[in-house]
């Protein structure tokens, strides 16, 4: 007898969801639902800087893909370098294991070989294995020669970061989920003293989202300004 499952809304963000990601390249989006329903073919590598998406999508593929009844696992490779074999025979049965951030194991010959190995288990046995790194395989310091040609025969996808006008279109969206008024004139405020990264004005904005049910304010500039000065390096 299985134990019991966490609710999918708490295994994958509401925020990373195929309908909440925002500036997808053409073809994308129904490439990677595809692959969450099981009628895609290719497998994927999602190549771009921090802060672009992968993970977002990662996420939202696991979800989908869990949602239609399939076994699913998600792996930040960051936390099983050095491990890696363990990690990966651990996840043998699920017919989608998505693996993130490639280059945390890239330069280490056994996590090289564990992964090598994984790759070609998977293709024999049906299942689908989707990449992420910040580089294209090429990029990548691998040691394995015969990895880099498995990664590199991956269909690939490079995410670009978002311009300014994509990023105020995210953080709207994301306010708007979590009930928050955000006016014009302070979204333009954070945008232009934030950093360029998704994930860290995501952050921003969970932090703001508890300074103002604490203090019982809208967010406007002047709030903004007490709330993140400090943080934000402001007068």
């Amino acid at each position: 007898m299985t134990g019991p499952q966490l609710p999918l809304a708490l295994r994958y963000p509401p925020d990373q969801r195929f309908e909440t990601y925002i500036g997808a390249p053409d073809g994308v989006l129904a490439q990677l639902q595809a692959i969450a329903a099981g009628s895609g073919r290719d497998w994927l590598y999602l190549a771009g800087p921090a802060g672009v998406g992968k993970t977002h999508l990662m996420l939202a593929t696991c979800a989908a893909a869990e949602a239609a009844g399939r076994r699913v696992a998600f792996l930040p490779l960051q936390a099983a370098a050095g491990r890696l074999g363990d990690a990966l025979q651990a996840l043998e049965g699920n017919d989608l294991v998505a693996l993130d951030g490639l280059e945390a194991v890239a330069g280490r010959r056994e996590d090289e070989v564990a992964l090598f190995d994984a790759h070609n288990r998977a293709r024999a046995s049906g299942a689908c294995l989707l990449y992420a790194a910040r580089g294209n395989p090429a990029e990548l310091a691998l040691s394995l020669p015969d990895l880099r040609s498995r990664l590199s025969q991956c269909a690939r996808v490079v995410l670009e970061p978002l311009d300014d006008d994509g990023r105020r279109a995210v953080l709207s969206q994301r306010a708007q989920r979590r009930g928050l008024v955000l006016e014009a004139a302070a979204l333009d405020w954070l945008l232009k003293r934030a950093g360029r990264d998704l994930s860290g004005l995501t952050a921003l904005l969970d932090r703001l989202d508890r300074a103002s049910l604490a203090a019982q304010r809208r967010l406007t500039v002047p709030f903004l300004r007490q709330a993140l000065g400090d943080s934000l390096g402001l007068d």
